[in-house]
């Protein structure tokens, strides 16, 4: 591994989370520990009945009514979860500087919501647009997830929402580890939110393409490198993390709960919806390139995988392409159980491994009953959990449309 000083290696230090599987990690990793999927079923304006990854939390925790009506779903998820990770991590606001802590969150995107439902309520005065809310501009400005974090603890910093469409969790947290190396802040708050399921345009839209998940059992709609799995189930949910330079976490005696050691991200520049697994493999590399690793010293691969036909089947081709001969790897996935949570999957994902690195053991991935064989790879954890002697890396996958990839890696912390 690369060495570095204590003031650019980059830890987490706190987390934040809200899913289908729960508001916490202990309850997110329990439900995944026990194969318990979050997908229900859903209804949604003009397509009516489908299935969804539906997020539970208390949205008046953190924000009186007024702003929750004002402000956007995106953003009282944002909010939930910064709020959640400064108290995980044991941060007070009145202990740092308002100007030197960033705000770093991805999304797949932003601002249909709001858009479709105006649309809806002025549909009912003949179109009139004296009776569109004035809140409408705030409320689908692109900066909005991260923007409303801001005005909610009182932030000076820097703030961006980041658009890598399902890359985007992986890529906030990259955002704010690089920002942290420019010394453009001290505390970073980073990850990735999703308000998927409140537009219908995303269920129609995959509904068109024949990507659209179906089953009568909805626990069993998320079945990725199955051959019977048949598109994408849409979740909403969102990960933030604190991030800080070790030096200062030392400093503060804060808890660790993984050190950032890697990261990629690149382009296919092939397809608006196809992936090229040559690029996903070279993401891979690139990652592992700036960790000083190889690829047989990673011990878990969160794969991206979807439930679509070419989507799982390149991914796996660019696995077994980096990962041949590597036998201590583990595969899972981690849509299988809770839907696709677009720009917060890759984040949530990473969030349902961590624990590996205390409890030793490697969740599977479920409804995997009949494995298609061009998305064999090595490891493939199914079905039940795997205890393993020890869990050092963990490579987390989020590949997006147009051709975004991104890839992080992190290491145990042992001090």
């Amino acid at each position: 591994m690369i060495q570095r000083s204590d003031d650019r290696r980059i830890v987490i230090t706190g987390i934040g989370v809200t899913s289908p599987l729960g508001n916490t990690l202990p309850e997110l990793r329990a439900n995944l520990l026990a194969g318990k999927s979050g997908v229900q079923e859903f209804e949604t304006r003009y397509v009516g009945k489908t299935l969804a990854g539906i997020c539970d939390f208390d949205d008046l925790k953190y924000q009186k009514r007024k702003e929750v009506r004002r402000g956007t779903r995106a953003g009282s998820i944002a909010i939930y979860c910064a709020r959640e990770a400064l108290a995980d991590a044991h941060i007070e606001l009145s202990d740092v500087e308002p100007q030197r802590v960033g705000v770093y969150i991805g999304t797949t995107e932003h601002g249909n919501v709001e858009t479709e439902n105006e649309i809806n309520e002025i549909k009912q005065y003949d179109y009139d647009v004296k009776y569109w809310t004035h809140h409408h501009n705030p409320r689908t400005v692109a900066n909005n997830p991260a923007g409303e974090v801001t005005l909610n603890l009182k932030l000076t910093g820097p703030h961006y929402t980041i658009g890598a469409a399902c890359a985007a969790g992986n890529a906030g947290l990259i955002q704010g580890m690089q920002m942290l190396w420019l010394d453009e802040c001290d505390l970073a708050l980073a990850g990735g939110v999703s308000e998927s399921i409140h537009t219908f345009g995303i269920f129609a839209g995959f509904k068109s393409q024949g990507a659209l998940a179906c089953h009568d059992d909805p626990a069993k709609a998320s079945r990725p490198f199955d051959t019977d799995r048949n598109g994408i189930v849409v979740a909403e949910g969102g990960g933030i993390v604190t991030l800080e330079r070790l030096s200062d976490a030392k400093k503060r005696g804060a808890t660790i709960y993984a050190e950032i050691v890697g990261h990629g991200m690149n382009s296919d520049a092939v397809d608006f919806v196809l992936p090229n697994p040559t690029r996903q493999a070279e993401c891979m590399r690139l990652t592992l390139k700036r960790a000083g690793i190889s690829a047989s010293e990673v011990d878990i691969l969160s794969t991206h995988a979807t439930s679509t036909k070419l989507g799982d089947q390149h991914e796996a081709h660019a696995v077994r392409d980096v990962f041949a001969n590597c036998p201590r790897l583990h595969v899972n996935n981690t849509k299988s159980f809770l839907g696709h949570a677009m720009g917060a999957a890759g984040v949530i994902e990473l969030f349902g491994n961590l624990p590996s690195f205390t409890d030793k053991k490697v969740h599977p991935t479920i409804n995997l009953d009949h494995l298609d064989a061009e998305c064999e790879m090595p490891g493939l954890v199914v079905g039940e959990p795997c205890l393993v002697d020890e869990v050092t890396y963990i490579l987390n996958n989020s590949f997006g449309m147009l051709g975004i990839n991104s890839a992080l890696l992190v290491r145990r912390y042992d001090g």
